[in-house]
């Protein structure tokens, strides 16, 4: 490696790792993965071989890591739900550089992981957190990295001092933002900052935690995070025997068979919000402690979810809606100041929290894209935010889900 090793503990990733990793485990080891990186600046932001070879060195590296019996330790206490016999896994547990296939394609980097997805889905994030690091440590000259550095420390203390002064209402937010950081060194500074500055917050601004395992343990606050897309398109389409359109119901019986009421935040885009609430009965809508936003207008969303719940008879106001799609503090406000009152307001905001300078932050997404040898697709709310191989598969999902919802 010609940087310091980037990734020097396997804590140093997203919490819904765990929480999805104690699932597949024990309910869909079988589930064969293939995850395919994509750059979505592809046409301004290009590689060389020089950072492709300095990537495969960090990702060496990372593969020779192991858990800490620290850092199992601390899991255990703060995530008592994962469980010991779950940390005995993690115990053993070790990345392997053979499921990899990193190369140069033209002036893209390809990076695909294959092996089984409780395996292979701790190598997602700090895969992504590497290939980040190394372009703009190498993409830019020293004063220029210096330089945005430098831009990212003060837009942050600039934040932070409209948040004391009570210019942004947030309510409960957290940190979601290691696979975006613009380095392991700025994003551990960043959260230093608002960590040491959150008591001067008013009451309804709460600095809740980070997604971030290593940094939640250094800096004694809370671990965040429930599920990712992952887990919904590997339950709920990578077995042909299942109708993909009941991907929800699939994936939400499986959590409550791991979890029972822990852990309750549902994730409610993966093949559209509409076809989710088919599923989202008031069983689910009561287990759940509530349910996170990620793509499409967050306001229609957001009444979507309210009228659910009301028509189910439940009190949106003992149900929490997360925000998490592409947020700033500005749009964060303006969600909280809209939506309080009527029910329980959170924001996970990454990027513009580890991000934020003067060259545009790394816009990148590493992706399950095969299950079991089949394609598997994300449908989002939006269409900018689908992912799939397999035209023909997208076709098929898609009226699954037409049926479904017309009958």
């Amino acid at each position: 490696m010609k940087l310091e090793p980037i990734i020097t503990s396997l804590l140093d990733n997203d919490l819904y790792k765990a929480n999805m990793d104690k699932v597949l485990l024990n309910q869909f080891a079988d589930a064969n993965v293939e995850w395919e990186y994509k750059n979505r600046d592809a046409a301004t932001r290009k590689f060389t071989q020089e950072m492709v070879d300095e990537i495969k060195e960090q990702v060496k590296h990372f593969c020779s890591l192991k858990f800490k019996k620290n850092e199992l330790e601390w899991l255990d206490k703060a995530c008592p739900w994962l469980g010991h016999t779950y940390l005995t896994f993690l115990s053993i547990y070790q990345p392997q550089f053979d499921w990899y296939d990193i190369k140069l394609v033209e002036d893209q980097i390809s990076v695909v992981i294959k092996g089984p997805q409780y395996l292979t889905t701790w190598c997602e994030t700090p895969t992504m957190a590497i290939i980040s690091e190394v372009w703009f440590k190498m993409a830019l000259s020293q004063n220029e990295y210096k330089d945005a550095e430098e831009e990212l420390y003060r837009r942050t203390e600039i934040k932070i001092q409209k948040l004391i002064n009570g210019e942004w209402k947030l309510g409960p937010w957290s940190d979601f933002g290691t696979r975006r950081r613009f380095s392991k060194k700025s994003f551990d500074k960043i959260i230093s900052m608002y960590v040491q500055s959150k008591s001067n917050f008013p009451k309804d601004t709460i600095f809740v935690g980070t997604s971030n395992m290593e940094l939640a343990m250094k800096y004694k606050i809370k671990p965040v995070g429930t599920m990712a897309h992952e887990l919904i398109q590997s339950i709920g389409q990578g077995y042909p025997e299942r109708n993909p359109a009941y991907s929800n119901k699939f994936v939400m019986d499986a959590w409550h068979k791991e979890f029972g009421t822990e852990n309750g935040t549902y994730l409610t885009d993966c093949i559209g919000t509409d076809v989710f609430l088919k599923d989202f009965d008031k069983i689910n809508a009561k287990l759940f402690d509530g349910v996170r936003h990620d793509s499409g207008d967050p306001y229609e969303w957001a009444e979507k979810m309210i009228k659910h719940y009301e028509k189910l008879d439940i009190d949106p106001k003992n149900k929490t809606l997360l925000f998490s799609d592409g947020l700033d503090f500005d749009r964060a406000h303006k969600l909280y100041t809209t939506f309080n009152g009527r029910v329980k307001v959170a924001f996970g905001i990454g990027t513009y929290v580890v991000a934020d300078t003067n060259i545009k932050h790394m816009n990148q997404v590493l992706k399950v894209v095969e299950v079991n040898g089949s394609s598997v697709a994300k449908l989002s709310d939006v269409e900018g935010k689908n992912m799939c191989r397999d035209k023909n598969y997208i076709d098929y999902l898609k009226r699954t889900i037409a049926w479904r919802m017309e009958h």
